[in-house]
């Protein structure tokens, strides 16, 4: 029994523990925040706040291995979870009826493959560095890269980074709405269609809607 109010104990003084306005002008500082009122940074003061009371207990109950992870805060620390799904999610259910094209395909897995437990495709040489979307609905796009980044390394042995601002911009006629979000199978009927996307290096991120600048001698990889 005392052990049971000694972890209740420490649960409420966790949740419950007063931050300090240094904690909160160094998140500021570090993320470089700027609100637009008063009431604007009370308002997410409380929400970075909550969110760092529930890192807390959730590194706590690690700690007493209830988990296998631990939290931390970052940039995204002001938002709610409502919040940062809307801003982060920008995948677009296709709203298409005919996808007979689609309704005979079935994968069988190989009979006679020993397929290992795990593979990290990391370190084959498969996957380019970590890319940020930023503040922009454009998820679709960094998964139609990152699919084809793979396929472009497996077929030529070369690494290229392909540009997703390239699809932003770009890619609308094919029912993608930029940084309002977009679904990957359209981005992939565009690059077949345009016959190619421009690499990252000549078409960089901007994380904004944007006019297209594709320019074909700077294509990075083909979709056929």
């Amino acid at each position: 029994m005392k052990v049971i109010i000694a972890l209740c104990v420490l649960f409420v003084g966790a949740y419950c523990a007063p931050v300090s306005d240094d904690g909160w002008t160094l998140f500021k500082r570090t993320y470089g925040k700027q609100y637009n009122s008063v009431e604007e940074e009370a308002n997410r003061r409380t929400v970075w706040e909550a969110n760092l009371a529930k890192i807390h207990n959730h590194n706590l109950e690690a700690d007493l291995g209830l988990h296998t992870y631990t939290l931390g805060m970052n940039r995204f620390g002001d938002m709610t979870h409502e919040e940062f799904k809307k801003q982060m999610n920008g995948f677009k259910m296709s709203t298409r009826t005919d996808t007979s094209e689609f309704d005979h395909h079935t994968f069988l897995a190989p009979s006679n493959v020993a397929l290992p437990d795990a593979v990290d495709w990391r370190t084959k040489g498969y996957v380019t560095p970590i890319k940020d979307q930023g503040q922009c609905g454009s998820c679709w796009a960094f998964s139609a890269t990152g699919s084809l980044e793979g396929q472009h390394f497996a077929k030529t042995q070369k690494l290229v980074s392909l540009s997703e601002q390239n699809l932003v911009d770009c890619s609308g006629k094919f029912g993608n709405l930029g940084c309002d979000g977009g679904l990957m199978d359209q981005a992939f009927e565009y690059i077949k269609a345009n016959k190619g996307i421009d690499t990252e290096k000549s078409y960089p991120y901007e994380a904004v809607d944007d006019t297209c600048r594709f320019k074909k001698q700077n294509v990075g990889a083909t979709d056929t």
